[in-house]
């Protein structure tokens, strides 16, 4: 007798202030893949969008897929009680949780983040680990496949989560196929790809703050220790130590992700060849500006600027 083909339920949460396209995109994502899957292993995935009004007014069956989708909102009060409720049951009877982005605070809220890895969106890495500071966030991965716990970054990737689970449930043919049709590749993606180096310009220690400002013109030229204290009349100890106290970096490391960051635009906004790039932001060594600029990015300074070039 043949084996029926095997279904898997999925349930996305479509909380307050969700963001509706992740919701709907993962919905047309997985029915794309079950069409396909229909033709050949037959497997299908049992898709469902429950509102938070549904957990309370009737009894949601087990779903082997839980997933959190991103959230538009800036309140990052994940306080629902019905919800952390029905996710905690959940887990508990064997589902998967799966996170997008700000959907983490949920899994944090509700306990399941306790000493796990996780991942979110790079800019709210520090607002997770500080209100969950058991948790491991590595804001670097798109995706972290903990197995009971899965968590995927940035407010676009609902994308990479779908063709996991996908993956997962109705194989690797099926992700390939549903990708090809959707015109997407989201495989070999770090967050590191995207992350703009942010500096920390609230710190509220002026003179600091003075120096910062004339990084962002000077950032090119010749940069010491000494001449950076000497422009905030401190000496070089008590410099360093407020330096990072303040911005969270030592000069040296501020300096590189500066630098970076400057190289980036100009790949994205010109055709200077790579060296001038180097040269332009500060290094006079093509060998060391690739090291670091792949170091800090995740990719080659050329693959970059083909994958992120303005100017194509």
């Amino acid at each position: 007798m043949k084996d029926a083909p095997y279904k898997a339920s999925i349930a996305i949460l479509a909380y307050p202030d969700v963001q509706q396209a992740a919701v709907l995109g993962l919905a047309d994502l997985f029915e794309v893949a079950n069409r396909n899957s229909a033709t050949h292993t037959g497997g299908q995935l049992d898709v469902r969008i429950l509102s938070t009004e549904d957990l309370k007014n009737r009894e949601i069956p087990f779903c082997d897929t839980i997933i959190f989708p991103p959230s538009l909102s800036q309140d990052r009060r994940y306080d629902d009680q019905d919800i952390l409720d029905w996710v905690k049951a959940g887990h508990g009877q064997g589902a998967t949780i799966c996170s997008i982005c700000a959907g983490a605070f949920w899994l944090g809220a509700s306990g399941l983040l306790d000493g796990r890895p996780v991942t979110t969106h790079w800019l709210l890495e520090e607002d997770l680990q500080r209100q969950f500071p058991k948790a491991e966030v590595n804001s670097e991965r798109i995706l972290i496949d903990d197995h009971d716990i899965v968590s995927a970054g940035g407010l676009m990737a609902w994308v990479d989560l779908g063709l996991f689970v996908v993956t997962r449930y109705l194989g690797q043919h099926i992700t390939s196929m549903t990708a090809r049709h959707l015109l997407i590749d989201p495989s070999g993606r770090e967050q590191k790809n995207y992350r703009s180096f942010r500096p920390v310009l609230n710190h509220g220690d002026p003179s600091i703050l003075s120096v910062q400002h004339g990084l962002e013109k000077s950032y090119a030229d010749e940069v010491s220790v000494e001449g950076l204290a000497g422009q905030a009349h401190m000496s070089s100890r008590t410099f360093l130590r407020r330096f990072k106290a303040a911005t969270g970096l030592t000069p040296t490391i501020y300096l590189q992700h500066l630098r970076i960051e400057k190289a980036r635009g100009l790949l994205e906004r010109t055709r200077l060849p790579v060296g001038e790039v180097a040269w332009r932001v500060g290094y006079k060594d093509v060998s060391a500006f690739s090291r670091v600029f792949k170091e800090i990015t995740g990719l080659k300074a050329g693959r970059y600027r083909e994958r992120f070039s303005i100017n194509s």
